[in-house]
């Protein structure tokens, strides 16, 4: 190293190391500790570049802090703290090991800077995730995460395979901002790589699959880190890539249609992420400093409120076991504390006023028509109405209100959950509406402080807009309420696609595979095994009856010839040299001879 520098996500590991070897007493302290610790890092870190590690030939980077790097790594250091907090009470270490593991790997790819440490720390987020998934048990679970882990080891090998033609290319590992229509086939294979972990279509059927399926407090983790360190990589690799304009809008616009169509809440909110990162691709892709401050504020404010869906939505899970509109209803009075964080969420979500997401999508949405993008701006607007629609109005009216669909044991559980879920949930609710009210706390950690004070969000024009289409969209709501009721029924998605061509694959595989390779085999044994067998039975008999045979021969022979040289010798030096001195000259003159 360089210098003696303490990398946040080294805290994490050793604290995720050493976690399952505590007591119970001390780790209850320690789950509180660690995320603190690794949070107050965050905040610690100067601008610069820190921690370079010479390796072969190249200077490795973990340690490059700027405003873009700070800000994300602000927010998960935070995020990690709530999340734990959410789920301190559970007690298999081995879930909060993985879910430490996870996040040190998203702060380990924003402070890194170069793509062999992002590499190792983006595949780390893949494999420390999936467990995430997994403790949650089943059959669907277990189906879910290895899927995931298949779609993730995928993106990663286009990411790797783009990195080494990167390298071939330009010698240089350095990761830095590639211009638009430059890198070649190198850019384009590192571009896929991150465009599939921010769930961007068709590579974004892994999300609502996974997330759906985790455990009740992995999924909040889920549900901040991947796809905002995915945003973090584009805003730092290809701000300004065209092409990135309509595939955020298509994910802005194709995540809220799913989620309207969903049964489950968790499903709900997963596909909902996807509309959510559509916004933040979409800026990435304007690239201009008031887009790419946009980005970042959503993603920031979009880790919150999401995590805090996610913890509402999680909490009903946890103490009721259901997650599915057609079999909730009416709970307010049994869980008013979840009810009322959730319905912060849910506006904060929706852009209400006084909440983050009013002063952070609008961000994006200005950007475009500040760059002429119309019809983007325009679509943007368009995806929050069925984002009010769904999580503001959807979520809170057919969990909390409405029909009450649970059955006797369901409503017989229902309560609000433990001391710290609400207080994960009461810390994430104050700064959703902190950052509505007091815009600096967020905008003073914006990348591009030089043009921050050109956007206003509480304009008159910008209220009166928001709410004009908020309250058409709740009136629409009432109106078409029972086309709106939930149903027990399956969306088909893209992922039907690769699901049905691994079951074909696996019947080819076990049908006409296995018959021919079963075929192959019995004719080897029977013609290309039998003669190989004949042939070296014939071989073994050459070898001891010639080779063998004239080898021995030739060695009696030799022996028996020394024999009689050795009786000829009686002792006597004068006549052996005399015997030796003929020899040699009889040689000699038989040499000459023929010569």
């Amino acid at each position: 190293m360089s210098d003696l520098w303490l990398h946040p996500a080294l805290i994490l590991v050793l604290g995720a190391l050493v976690l399952p070897w505590l007591p119970e007493r001390a780790r209850k302290i320690w789950l509180l500790a660690i995320p603190l610790l690794a949070f107050w890092r965050v905040t610690q870190l100067t601008p610069g570049i820190h921690g370079e590690l010479a390796f072969l030939k190249w200077t490795l980077v973990f340690g490059r802090v700027d405003a873009l790097s700070q800000i994300f790594g602000y927010i998960m250091g935070l995020v990690c703290v709530i999340a734990t907090l959410y789920g301190w009470h559970v007690k298999e270490s081995g879930q909060h090991s993985a879910a430490w593991f996870y996040a040190a790997g998203s702060l380990g790819v924003i402070y890194a800077g170069d793509f062999l440490v992002l590499f190792v720390f983006w595949e780390l987020m893949a494999f420390a995730s999936v467990f995430l998934v997994w403790y949650r048990r089943g059959r669907r679970a277990l189906a879910a995460g290895f899927r995931y882990l298949l779609v993730h080891v995928a993106g990663g090998l286009s990411l790797l395979a783009g990195i080494i033609l990167h390298h071939g290319a330009t010698g240089s590992l350095a990761f830095q901002s590639m211009a638009w229509g430059q890198g070649g086939v190198a850019a384009w294979l590192i571009l896929v790589g991150f465009l599939l972990n921010a769930a961007v279509p068709p590579l974004h059927a892994w999300l609502p699959d996974a997330y759906a399926e985790g455990t009740f407090n992995g999924s909040v983790f889920l549900s901040a880190l991947t796809t905002k360190t995915a945003v973090y990589a584009l805003c730092r690799g290809f701000a300004g890539w065209e092409i990135l304009v309509p595939l955020g809008v298509v994910m802005a616009l194709y995540g809220v249609v799913y989620a309207v169509l969903e049964n489950d809440c968790r499903r709900l909110l997963a596909y909902h992420i996807i509309s959510q990162v559509g916004y933040m691709v979409a800026g990435v892709g304007m690239g201009t400093a008031m887009a790419i401050n946009g980005a970042c504020a959503h993603a920031f404010a979009h880790i919150l409120y999401k995590g805090l869906l996610f913890m509402g939505c999680g909490a009903v899970l946890h103490m009721t076991g259901e997650s599915r509109f057609t079999e909730l209803g009416g709970l307010y009075k049994k869980m008013p504390w979840t009810f009322l964080f959730t319905l912060i969420g849910g506006l904060s979500i929706s852009a209400f006023p006084l909440f983050s997401g009013f002063v952070s999508k609008s961000m994006i949405v200005a950007a475009g028509f500040e760059g002429h993008r119309l019809g983007a701006a325009y679509l943007l607007m368009l995806a929050s109405v069925g984002t009010f629609l769904h999580t503001g109005l959807k979520v809170p009216y057919f969990i909390w209100f409405g029909q009450n669909r649970c059955r006797p044991e369901t409503w017989e559980r229902a309560a609000d959950p433990p001391w710290n879920m609400n207080a994960a949930m009461a810390i994430a609710s104050f700064l959703c509406i902190f950052i509505g009210i007091y815009t600096p706390y967020l905008y003073n950690m914006l990348p591009h402080q030089e043009v921050v004070a050109d956007y206003h969000p509480y304009t008159a024009y910008h209220i009166s807009e928001t709410l004009l289409v908020l309250l058409f969209t709740a009136v629409g709501f009432f109106l078409l309420l029972k086309k709106l009721e939930p149903t027990p029924t399956i969306s088909l998605d893209l992922d039907w696609f690769y699901r049905k061509a691994g079951r074909v694959f696996l019947r080819v595989a076990e049908g006409p595979v296995q018959c021919l390779d079963a075929w192959v085999g019995t004719l080897y044994q029977r013609l290309g095994l039998a003669g190989l067998m004949r042939a070296a039975r014939l071989m073994g008999q050459f070898d001891q009856r010639v080779i063998d045979g004239a080898v021995d021969g030739l060695a009696a022979a030799i022996g028996a010839a020394g024999a009689r040289v050795r009786l000829a010798q009686r002792g006597h030096l004068q006549e052996s040299l005399a015997l030796a001195f003929a020899m040699a000259a009889v040689l000699l003159l038989l040499f000459l001879w023929i010569w």
